[in-house]
């Protein structure tokens, strides 16, 4: 079973993991819910972060989102696993692969940009700084039996991985990149967006190859705006920038905006599709 945002509302959302309804919090939903949705858990932070089950579900199970198959496991943060807002970058990323390309995912989380483009034939290094993601992602490939295919599964700090890469002159054709506003690298590297966006930006430029094909930058910061993403992206690369919002869309209720993201894409006009 795939992917569904069932309703929305009163700061809350339920969406529909295969075969499980989950509510978690959602602060932007400040609209009144569309209909009455009854979940199996939901997940709190007014009384510590903890979940509430009105049925016992397993500890993992698995869904589908874009033709990826993941697997699915409430954490002690209310996360599952996957965010389903990037699946329409996806669907975009694939227009631009083919057969062959090299592609870099920093920040990979769970492996689903990762898994997507290596089903559209694509060579990836996968990078986060958790191993406990990046086990999570190599389960989520044996899952859509990509044991095999050219994966590089790396745990390492995502500035310092780039440095590495410039001097071993290792270029990418397309680069996906969800950096968090806060994060710490396997060492205990510290990350913070407003001081290493920039220069995490500059090295993606120095890693692309002499003929990319796009990049790829998702945001959750608060403050970042599309408007803010097609200044950062425009100086960095030089290239036309598309931004725009991420949303979780229902089809029975309203859509809720989870992001933003910028993409470029190197191909000619004439080759573009949307």
């Amino acid at each position: 079973m795939s992917y569904r945002l069932l309703d929305s509302g009163d700061g809350q959302k339920w969406e529909q993991f295969g075969a499980f309804v989950l509510k978690r919090p959602c602060p932007q939903a400040v609209w009144r819910p569309c209909g009455q949705v009854e979940e199996d858990a939901s997940f709190s932070r007014e009384e510590g972060n903890r979940w509430t089950y009105r049925k016992k579900l397993p500890p993992v199970w698995k869904m589908e989102l874009q033709g990826v198959i993941l697997k699915i496991s409430p954490t002690d943060f209310g996360h599952v696993g996957v965010f389903p807002e990037h699946a329409s970058l996806w669907h975009w990323m694939r227009r631009h692969i083919a057969p062959g390309t090299k592609v870099l995912n920093l920040f990979a989380y769970s492996g689903g940009a990762t898994l997507a483009a290596a089903l559209a034939g694509a060579e990836v290094c996968h990078l986060d700084a958790s191993k406990g993601m990046v086990q999570w992602a190599r389960e989520n490939g044996e899952l859509n039996h990509l044991s095999k295919a050219p994966i590089r599964w790396i745990v390492d700090d995502a500035l310092k991985f780039l440095k590495r890469e410039i001097k071993r002159q290792s270029y990418y054709d397309g680069i996906i990149l969800d950096p968090p506003t806060f994060g710490r690298g396997n060492q205990g590297e510290v990350f913070k967006i407003e001081r290493d966006i920039i220069p995490l930006l500059s090295l993606c430029r120095e890693v692309l190859s002499k003929t990319p094909r796009f990049l790829i930058y998702s945001c959750h910061t608060p403050g970042f705006t599309s408007t803010v993403l097609s200044h950062l992206l425009g100086q960095a690369f030089t290239s036309p920038v598309q931004t725009g919002e991420m949303l979780l869309e229902s089809e029975g209720a309203f859509s809720i905006p989870c992001g933003t993201y910028g993409r470029i894409s190197y191909r000619t006009l004439a080759q573009e599709i949307v």
